[in-house]
């Protein structure tokens, strides 16, 4: 039973993506493993091999090369100094955005929790548009600030970039760091950056490595609290919603994250994925 459970279905002939309980007492049925086995009994082979056929999680491929890791050291080298570089003027900034929040407006009101019950939500809903939200973090502090873009594009960005920087005016350098986005990487936008904003050191993250972003990380922390069972009967509503939200964040959860992976962890891990 756990050599089957480790075999993908279409090994065994069937055109199935996954195994389930079930799924897998029939095939031994089938392949003459049990005469009979209820799913049930699978369930407690399984866990006793520490098997888990029903779960999966993703997970992006990095490409560690000279590229990445040097991408990824400048990343790296910014977070660990980021109060001492605070401390002397310089600040660590972190942006990401995300991109088409659905503004959905369930059919039927929600029912609320009870005792004995939790609360309930329609699945049905009605679509009034989307949202792109860009959100900046402030590494030494956690704090943030939002905006709700038009497009996820150059155009849409430089026009809050102004202001998404005038907060580090006095700012003697400013480290921006964000991923490879085609808004990120856009000729107009580097253009504008390096005409205007001579001070600004741009850092891209390495490809499929986005998540050395920790503006990521911000924005799950602020989705969760903010996004996840909203209902907005129009998209105006949703932009008003985001724009009160980022200065709530700020006051009652805002602080800076925990990163524990240094460049020596980094230089390591390269070293023992390449050899």
């Amino acid at each position: 039973m756990e050599r089957l459970a480790c075999c993908e279905p279409a090994g065994v002939g069937l055109h199935m993506t996954h195994w389930s309980t079930r799924s897998l007492a029939r095939a031994a049925q089938l392949r003459g493993i049990a005469s009979t086995i209820s799913h049930s009994t699978v369930a407690l082979i399984l866990r006793d091999a520490e098997l888990q056929p029903h779960r999966w999680r993703y997970w992006k491929t990095p490409t560690p090369d000279d590229t990445f890791r040097a991408k990824a050291a400048k990343v790296l080298w910014c977070y660990e100094n980021a109060h001492s570089l605070a401390e002397r003027g310089e600040v660590v900034l972190c942006v990401d955005e995300k991109p088409n929040i659905q503004a959905l407006e369930r059919r039927c009101p929600s029912r609320s929790m009870k005792p004995g019950l939790i609360q309930h939500q329609e699945f049905e809903y009605v679509r009034h548009g989307t949202v792109n939200f860009l959100a900046k973090l402030v590494v030494h502090t956690g704090k943030m600030r939002g905006w709700c873009l038009e497009h996820n594009d150059s155009a849409s960005l430089r026009a809050v970039l102004p202001q998404l920087l005038w907060e580090h005016r006095q700012a003697r350098r400013i480290h921006l760091i964000w991923d490879a986005g085609s808004s990120h990487m856009a000729h107009p936008t580097r253009s504008f950056l390096s005409s205007y904003y001579p001070q600004v050191r741009v850092l891209f993250t390495p490809a499929h490595a986005s998540w050395l972003d920790q503006a990521e990380l911000l924005l799950r922390a602020f989705g969760a609290r903010y996004l996840q069972r909203g209902d907005w009967a129009s998209r105006s509503e949703l932009i008003e919603h985001l724009n009160a939200s980022w200065p709530e964040y700020n006051r009652l959860y805002a602080h800076p994250f925990t990163w524990s992976w240094t460049r020596t962890q980094m230089h390591r891990w390269v070293d023992r994925y390449r050899s």
